[in-house]
């Protein structure tokens, strides 16, 4: 039987290394200045990780930033991106699985590969892990090493070993473990300096200590990551410590081979409908909804056609979806006829079971959200809008127009009047006063003059002083009437003698009727 090996990665700087990367691209180099990234602390931001020119100056992580400037006023500091950071650690151990089948990130800063059987496909251990590290050189990560026959070994090695590879044999785990510090252990701060408080400063030391001691003083500590016994036992094999591979999810997707070549839309809607009812259930055993899907038809030809739906609302009922598709299958290219077909979920939604009234019927949104997709589906995603509300209160910028189906947002609510139809953009008009610095008395607007017999106002709208220029001038808004019954929203943009500009001047902006 083949001796489990276990490789553990450190990524040494692994934060500040991905975030030069994102904020300068790939050929981002090592700066001179001293740069360290931040996070929020019980006392203010402290260093999350820093650049060898902070390393030089003294600094380390975990310190105060604000008491760290006094020391070095040139000091560079940017946030951590803890999000970002683990998104790349996840797909930094998708991309080791070119080594091993079996990857996992581990911690924020490191790597856990399961190389059993593995190595002899690169020319031997020795040749897999300086395959490694240059790899991770070319991607410019700082990494260092180990392989050992169990992942607290590897752990240890990698951390706390002197080079950057080390190899550890099945019989040598003692000998190398017994000069490391008890912090190889992977215990938490506290315990360490508890082990150390006791004289207990490395693993042998505290491997010495007899098993029965050492249970009874940390008897009720629990956590692995606390009670050194777990640890010991981990590190050397003696309890089990499963490194479970964090590999991606089976994609949804149906298949259907055919017997014989079909084409038209009529067969097609019957496998469609099939791969539905295949489809469905397994969304429903895996709590997901479909956002979007594609259907694919492989032709006799070798060649292949799809189309595409999607809802505004995770979905997984097939009668709901068979009906989305009736409108697109007639886009396809059946050739000579299609011998398969198959239908993926390219994105989808967590989604819990349905939720329904007393009378087993559906809520009333989802009804709205089916005439969303069903309109969708037949007049494309830009014949679908509704308005959604925007960070200013001035008219034309308050909302904008989306598809439907774009969850959030909302029309702009105000306890003023708005006319039924805001013009694209303020048109200039004229308009007479009965009194001067009086109420609107006659509009002359597109080369017609209205008199006007009701007003409104005026709503005075202050510029946006945070994005105009500071000649930008106020609006004051009126609610007008002519004797026709027309009514208009017009504003007058300016006042006088206000210092910037001349004559104020008078703008239609909506109509009423």
């Amino acid at each position: 039987m083949t001796a489990r090996r276990i490789v553990s990665v450190w990524l040494l700087r692994f934060p500040i290394q991905r975030w030069r990367r994102r904020s300068f691209g790939p050929q981002a180099g090592e700066e001179d200045a001293p740069l360290v990234l931040s996070v929020q602390g019980n006392h203010g931001p402290v260093i999350h990780d820093l650049n060898a020119a902070a390393v030089h100056e003294g600094l380390s992580r975990g310190g105060r930033v604000t008491d760290v400037k006094t020391r070095v006023p040139d000091l560079i500091v940017a946030d951590a991106d803890i999000a970002a950071d683990a998104a790349d650690l996840a797909r930094l151990a998708a991309w080791s699985r070119r080594w091993c089948p079996w990857t996992r990130a581990d911690g924020t800063d490191g790597l856990l590969l399961d190389t059993t059987g593995s190595d002899h496909l690169r020319g031997g251990e020795a040749a897999m892990l300086a395959d490694m590290l240059q790899a991770f050189a070319a991607s410019g990560l700082t990494a260092r090493l180990a392989a050992a026959p169990t992942a607290g070994a590897a752990w240890a090695l990698a951390r706390h070993a002197p080079g950057v590879m080390t190899v550890c044999g099945e019989g040598e785990t003692a000998e190398r473990l017994a000069r490391l510090p008890v912090e190889a252990l992977r215990l938490d701060g506290e315990t360490a300096l508890l082990l150390n408080r006791l004289g207990l400063k490395t693993v042998g030391a505290l491997g010495a200590v007899p098993r029965e001691a050492l249970m009874r003083r940390f008897r009720s500590r629990r956590e692995a990551w606390r009670n050194p016994v777990i640890r010991l036992d981990q590190a050397f094999g003696r309890l089990a410590e499963p490194l479970k591979p964090g590999l991606p999810d089976t994609p949804l997707r149906a298949v259907k081979r055919l017997v014989e070549p079909v084409g038209g839309m009529e067969n097609v809607t019957v496998i469609v409908k099939a791969l539905l009812d295949d489809l469905c259930p397994e969304m429903e055993k895996r709590g997901a909804g479909a956002r979007r899907l594609k259907l694919t038809g492989y032709r006799t030809d070798g060649g292949t056609s799809s189309v595409y739906v999607a809802v505004s609302r995770a979905s997984r009922e097939p009668g709901h979806l068979a009906k989305l598709f009736a409108h697109r299958i007639d886009r396809l290219d059946c050739g000579y006829g299609f011998d398969a077909m198959t239908l993926d979920v390219m994105a989808f939604d967590p989604m819990d079971s349905e939720a329904q009234d007393l009378e087993g019927k559906s809520a009333a949104d989802v009804d709205v959200t089916r005439l969303i997709d069903r309109l969708t589906a037949r007049l494309g995603p830009e014949a679908v809008m509704r308005p959604a509300a925007q960070g200013s209160h001035l008219p034309e910028r308050a909302e904008v127009y989306t598809h439907a189906g774009k969850p959030g947002g909302g029309a702009v609510r105000t306890e003023r009047a708005r006319p039924l139809r805001l013009l694209p953009y303020p048109q200039e008009a004229q308009v007479l006063y009965a009194v001067p610095e009086g109420p609107p008395a006659r509009l002359v607007w597109q080369r017609r003059t209205r008199r006007l017999v009701r007003s409104e106002g005026p709503e005075r709208i202050a510029p946006e002083w945070w994005r105009e220029k500071s000649t930008t001038r106020l609006r004051d808004y009126y609610r007008v009437e002519d004797e026709a019954g027309r009514r208009y929203w017009i504003y007058r943009e300016g006042l006088p003698d206000d210092g910037r500009g001349g004559a104020p001047r008078w703008f239609v902006h909506g109509l009423d009727a």
